[in-house]
Parts: structure tokens; C-alpha cells; sequence
């Protein structure tokens, strides 16, 4: 899949496309959805599909320190899309000069002038340009003046509850992790690099992957959780801890996974951390041997959970 960031980078020569507009955060069910009609679409008339994304989150601009909880970093983002078959992905760089662009300006610099956009498919509820003002309908209106189709998809469900990101957002802060996979078709993931932490869990024999996640990544709530750590692509099963480990009086928020049966260093590795469901809250324990007989427990129900996942 190619990738650029910005429109003007497109590449020369670029022809007419299928195109795709949102955030895509987490690439959900309902986005899956959304993204598997533009390559059929694009597919049926024999163009490319582009998927255009927005980063920063638009609000960190528009609303300074209120970015929601980040699902996927641009760069999974991107290897989730091109999974689904896209065929490129723009990446607008958002920014206090192009928020203010009228839906017309924006329509036509970045639809028109760069991606040659021969068809739109967007969600129903999509909106754009300057204080949002513009909707499908507007995007409708601009398709008949600008010569492209426009196609508005319906927001998705999973019983009563509409595949949303905020949703999932809210099940991964409530440290609802099968809620989550649920709605994401996946595990929710936790990226970054392995640093070195207070080495405590070598101490009590568990030694643990100190995983840096950037900042405004969705962390799941405080506690305990069986999952896996994502090594060159290898799942690896781990019980994996979120929180400040209170025992010890710590102050910073980290996740930590143990992996099973493993003995590799990690160190400065760029890992990523699934979580399949919370085994318990996190606790204080008042003696060290409550806390090793704990995740002694920790460890032999993250062995059921994932075997009984496996069957």
C-alpha cells in the first residue's frame, strides 16, 4: 500500500480514485465495513481506493488538551487498511490553518485537485470543513459541481450499541477488553518500546516487558490482564499488569507484561501488548509473598483464559 502525507505529496501521474474520508481510529467493525465498500467499489470500476486520515486528532487543535484516548497509531492504522485492501492511504497533517477551510476549499484541493476522486464513500454521519459545517448532503452538492459520486454508509451496530470509536474507548477505560474485541473485530493493542523500568518483577522472579506507549494511547483501567505481547509478529502469551503497583508505593502509570516460558531481552524493542480479558483490579498487598502468590495466580489463569481462547 502506498502512503504520503499531505495531498500535495500525492504521487505524479496519480489517476482517478475512490476515495474514503475519517479518522479510522481503531478501524472497527463499522469502519471495516465502510473500507470493504470502497475497494469493491473501486475494484467494480477498475480505480485505486484511498483511505484520507487526519493527524493529529483534530480536537488537540480545535480544543487544545482535549485529545481523546488514541485506538491505533497511524502507522498500525495503516497496516490495518491495507489488510482490508486499500490501496493507499494520505495522511492530512491537521493543523489551525487547514481547520479553517471552507467544506468547497477543502473539496476541492484535496478530493479534486490532488486525488481525482471519481467516487466518495463516507459514513452517514461524516462532517467536514470549517466547524464542521459541511455533511453528506454538502459533499452531495459538491459531487454534482465537481464531477464525483458520493455514496453515505449507515452507522454499523452490534445489537443496540453503534459501533463507534468513543465506544470502544469507553469499554478499554472500563478495562472491558472482550466488549472491546467486540467492537474492533481484534484484540485492542498497546504499542511502544520496551524500557527499563524498577526491575522489581526480576526480583520477585517475574520479570517484566516495561512497555513505553506514546503519549494519548487508549490504556486500558488499572488491574491485571491475560494477553499476549506482539514480538515480530509472534503472539507471545503474557499476564500483563497496568497500573502503578501500589505495593511499592509507585507514582507512575506503566504497562508491564510478564511473558510466559520467555527469557529473551527485550530492551528497546518496539513491541505491542494485546489484552484478552482482566484477570483482577490492582491491589496493595501488605507482604511481598502476597504479591508473588498473586501473580503466581496471575500466570495460571492467563494460562486458562488463552488455552481456552485457542479451543
Amino acid at each position: 500500500m502506498k502512503i504520503w502525507r499531505g495531498v500535495e505529496q500525492t504521487p505524479s501521474g496519480w489517476g482517478r480514485s475512490v476515495v474514503t474520508i475519517g479518522m479510522y481510529d481503531g478501524v472497527h467493525r463499522g469502519h471495516q465495513y465502510l473500507l470493504q465498500a470502497t475497494v469493491a467499489r473501486a475494484h467494480a470500476v477498475g480505480l485505486s481506493s484511498v483511505a484520507v486520515t487526519l493527524d493529529p486528532h483534530p480536537t488537540e487543535v480545535v480544543r487544545p488538551g482535549s485529545h481523546p484516548p488514541i485506538l491505533t497509531s497511524v502507522k498500525r492504522k495503516a497496516e490495518l487498511l491495507a489488510d482490508l485492501g486499500l490501496d493507499a492511504l494520505c495522511v492530512i497533517p491537521f493543523t489551525a490553518e487547514f481547520s479553517r477551510l471552507q467544506p468547497d476549499e477543502f473539496v476541492h484541493s484535496a478530493l479534486v485537485a490532488h486525488l481525482h476522486a471519481a467516487a466518495v464513500v463516507v459514513g452517514e454521519n461524516f462532517r467536514f470543513g470549517h466547524r464542521a459545517q459541511g455533511s453528506v448532503d454538502t459533499l452531495h452538492e459538491l459531487g454534482e459541481r465537481f464531477g464525483f459520486q458520493v455514496e453515505g454508509v449507515g452507522i454499523q451496530r452490534a445489537g443496540e450499541v453503534p459501533l463507534s470509536s468513543t465506544y470502544i474507548r469507553a469499554c478499554v477505560a472500563a478495562g472491558d477488553m472482550p466488549a472491546a474485541a467486540a467492537a474492533l473485530g481484534r484484540p485492542h493493542r498497546v504499542e511502544g518500546i520496551v524500557v527499563r523500568g524498577d526491575r522489581r518483577g526480576r526480583e520477585l522472579g517475574y520479570p517484566t516487558a516495561n512497555v513505553e506507549a506514546p503519549g494519548h494511547t487508549a490504556i486500558p483501567a488499572d488491574g491485571v490482564y491475560a494477553g499476549r505481547l506482539i514480538r515480530d509478529g509472534k503472539p507471545l502469551p503474557a499476564a500483563i499488569s497496568v497500573g502503578t503497583n501500589p505495593t511499592f508505593s509507585g507514582a507512575q502509570r506503566r504497562v508491564e507484561a510478564f511473558v510466559l516460558d520467555f527469557s529473551d531481552d527485550l530492551y528497546g524493542e518496539h513491541v505491542a501488548v494485546e489484552f484478552v480479558t482482566r484477570l483482577r483490579g490492582m491491589e496493595r498487598f501488605c507482604k511481598v509473598e502476597d504479591l508473588t502468590a498473586a501473580m503466581a495466580d496471575d500466570v495460571t489463569r492467563t494460562r486458562a483464559v488463552l488455552s481456552h481462547e485457542a479451543n
